[in-house]
């Protein structure tokens, strides 16, 4: 194990890409997860999926055979309602997005005010409408904050590729003028979230993930290690092409989740 390594403490773990692939698991998610626990690394799953809740991202989880429980969940809808809570008190909101943004909100105790907000928060939402855009970009013209759960362009299905929230933050901000405040990665406020409920230093984190744009890229903003899986979005045939236009070399590239096994839990078994 190198020095660098060997620093490192504690994980956060991407989902989508990283673990599985809608609702397949990749092989060896399981047994990463359960081998984390039995050797008492912490770890917490961070996802800028803002259409479940916690508890709906562990059970998918544990419908597909990997361990997980809702209190090792971070998602970007948690996290904006945190940043909303903090940044702006009392503050109404107008939300657009699905039941883990709703939840969110609700559990943060914020009121919800769809006419006349001092704040629009905007994740995945997959009955956006043109009158909601209006409304959206109406809003925001006229002095509410806009708050964007995650900046993702693009969601993976069973059936492909299909527009993400930042797809839809893409006409609002056409609409509106207005650029948001970005929550998910690789904005640093969604790994501030998580690395908080660690208690960690930055440097004893580590971020694994598939992705170059997001993961990656979060993790050298907040000052996290990087071990970047070719599991997903980045493949051995995209790989150099994605070092180049982020300007990003991962600490360390691992094959498969084998190679992370061995990387984080060393030959358990």
């Amino acid at each position: 194990m190198s020095k660098l390594t060997a620093d490192w403490k504690a994980y956060l773990i991407d989902l989508d890409g990283t673990l599985y692939h809608g609702s397949r698991m990749i092989l060896g998610a399981d047994r990463l997860i359960s081998d984390l626990q039995a050797a008492g690394i912490p770890y917490l799953f961070v996802t800028n999926n803002s259409s479940r809740t916690p508890a709906e991202v562990a059970a998918h989880l544990q419908k597909m055979g990997i361990p997980a429980d809702e209190e090792h969940v971070c998602t970007s809808a948690v996290a904006a309602a945190q940043y909303i809570a903090e940044q702006y008190p009392g503050s109404k909101v107008a939300p657009i997005g699905e039941n883990g943004l709703l939840e969110a909100l609700r559990e943060a105790g914020i009121e919800c005010d769809v006419q006349h907000p001092d704040v629009v928060v905007q994740g995945i939402d997959r009955s956006f409408t043109y009158e909601k855009l209006t409304k959206a970009a109406r809003m925001i013209a006229s002095g509410a904050r806009y708050v964007l759960t995650n900046p993702d362009l693009q969601l993976p299905s069973q059936e492909g590729l299909m527009p993400g929230a930042g797809t839809i933050a893409a006409a609002i901000k056409a609409a509106s003028g207005v650029e948001p405040v970005v929550i998910g990665k690789p904005s640093g406020i969604l790994m501030k979230f998580a690395i908080d409920r660690l208690g960690l230093r930055n440097e004893e984190v580590a971020v694994i993930g598939d992705n170059m744009l997001t993961d990656m890229s979060a993790g050298v903003n907040a000052g996290c290690g990087t071990i970047l899986t070719l599991t997903g979005v980045t493949t051995e045939h995209n790989l150099e092409k994605y070092v180049t236009s982020t300007g990003i070399q991962p600490d360390v590239i691992c094959r498969d989740l084998d190679e992370v096994h061995k990387l984080v839990c060393g030959e358990m078994n």
